[in-house]
């Protein structure tokens, strides 16, 4: 690491709104953790951001002083790239501003928003875009990447509701992104991740929905997954896109509506979201409740922002996480044979394999439209290995690891880059496909040196020798 002088340091205090902490200060440590417990890393200096100016001066302090750079939004990112080991890391949480014009149907939201944030704002005026399943998400890192959800089939990925955004560049400079300027930086952004800069401002179109919608969970015993999981893919194909319908196997935690002597049991529950009129949700809803016999179900109207964070629980900071993932077309025989297999050799409680149900207006724009490229998949498969204590890790990474290599044959060979873990650096041009030629492009442009890499990495072009 590049030796830091006290005088740089407090120079660079100096010229902040916001908060400098180093190791041993109060705060560092807490600074310095985020949703995945297996990540462990010990940054040189955290810059708690305030503002875009904070946000330009932490990149050229990185800059001038060689210093690996990371940048946190939300913190959860599978693979850490929130955080860097000896370098900076530009935090952008204080950064937590939505806004909300009803008029025009927009928001416009710093990159340290939350989704809770983002659908508290923008649920007051009946209006909501497509983010997650999982209000302590971050909007910005979630979006980067692509991001999809409930209202997916509906409205489309997270980045095609992206109308612009405001970036910090490699060079310090602040760049509006949109179809109209820097419109290369603006396609690069939608689905490149945190390859080209830092993100001050997200502005996304926003959609009429709700307050409430028609949703819920149906609770089936495992040994029925099999002829559920086929009832499952024949109603897909006919399912209006105001309905979205998950698939989780795992074992059954301790839902309200189970007998308690179903807890702890396999189990595949199918989540379901009904966005259509709320009295036709009992209808449209009807076929998932029979796809088989339940242990229990719980269905009906309920607040979009809620259900928004039905899987909160679930989805805890500081646990131990490992996630393996593929793009889907289909889910064929076998793969519901080798879901069966890995069902029955769960490594933890709390692990489980999620068929993520897309498609539909995701599938309405063009694979080279924006850097991500994935409009083909029907369905995300991951497969999130999630423990609490060190001793299980290897037992819990091979578990999964292990249902990827099985499932592999029934897979696009594509993959959503937001699920990629931190060994799976060789997959980054799978994430992109045929739009990695035009990202390497672009990653030149703006990031020659390749500043931003504490990420799923996009590298530049190499330097050409003088006179080749």
């Amino acid at each position: 690491m590049p030796s830091l002088s006290s005088d740089s340091i407090e120079t660079l205090k100096g010229a902040l709104r916001g908060q400098v902490l180093q190791p041993g200060d109060a705060g560092y440590d807490e600074a310095r953790r985020i949703w995945n417990a297996m990540i462990e890393r010990r940054p040189a200096l955290i810059v708690r951001c305030q503002g875009c100016a904070d946000v330009r001066r932490a990149v050229a302090f990185a800059r001038e002083m060689g210093l690996p750079l990371a940048v946190r939004g939300g913190g959860h990112n599978i693979a850490g790239s929130a955080l860097c080991d000896d370098g900076l890391v530009i935090d952008l949480s204080p950064m937590k501003s939505v806004r909300v014009e009803p008029a025009t149907r927009r928001a416009y939201v710093e990159p340290g928003a939350t989704l809770g944030d983002f659908d508290h704002e923008a649920q007051a005026f009946g209006l909501a875009t497509p983010l997650g399943i999982n209000s302590t998400t971050g909007v910005a890192g979630l979006t980067l990447g692509g991001g999809f959800g409930w209202l997916s089939r509906r409205f489309g990925m997270s980045v095609d509701n992206l109308v612009a955004a405001d970036v910090v560049t490699a060079d310090g400079n602040l760049l509006h992104a949109s179809a109209d300027e820097n419109a290369d930086l603006f396609w690069a952004i939608r689905g490149g991740g945190g390859n080209f800069g830092v993100v001050t401002m997200f502005e996304f179109a926003l959609h009429p929905l709700g307050p409430e919608v028609y949703g819920g969970l149906v609770v089936l015993p495992f040994e029925a997954a099999k002829e559920a999981l086929v009832k499952y893919r024949e109603a897909a194909a006919a399912m209006p896109e105001t309905l979205t319908v998950w698939s989780v196997s795992r074992l059954a935690p301790p839902l309200p509506f189970l007998p308690p002597e179903v807890h702890g049991k396999p189990i595949i529950a199918f989540a379901v979201c009904y966005t259509g009129a709320l009295e036709d949700g009992p209808s449209a809803v009807a076929p998932v409740r029979g796809f088989g016999q339940p242990y229990g179900e719980h269905l009906g109207p309920m607040p979009y922002a809620a259900w928004q964070k039905a899987f909160d629980p679930l989805l805890t900071p500081g646990a131990r996480n490992y996630w393996k993932s593929h793009n889907l077309a289909a889910l064929p025989d076998g793969l519901i044979d080798t879901l069966t297999d890995a069902i029955a050799t769960l490594p933890s409680p709390q692990c489980e394999i999620f068929f993520g149900q897309i498609g539909g207006a995701t599938q309405r724009v063009a694979a080279d439209a924006m850097a991500y490229p994935n409009r083909d998949a029907l369905y995300v498969m991951n497969v999130h290995g999630r423990w609490t204590e060190p001793e299980d890790d290897a037992r819990c990474v091979a578990w999964a690891r292990g249902f990827f290599e099985a499932s592999k044959p029934y897979a696009l060979g594509s993959v959503y880059v937001n699920f990629l873990t931190e060994d799976e650096r060789a997959r980054v041009e799978a994430a992109y496909g045929p739009n990695m030629e035009r990202l390497v492009a672009i990653k030149t442009r703006y990031d020659p040196d390749n500043l931003f890499r504490c990420n799923q990495n996009i590298l530049p072009e190499a330097p050409q020798a003088a006179g080749s």
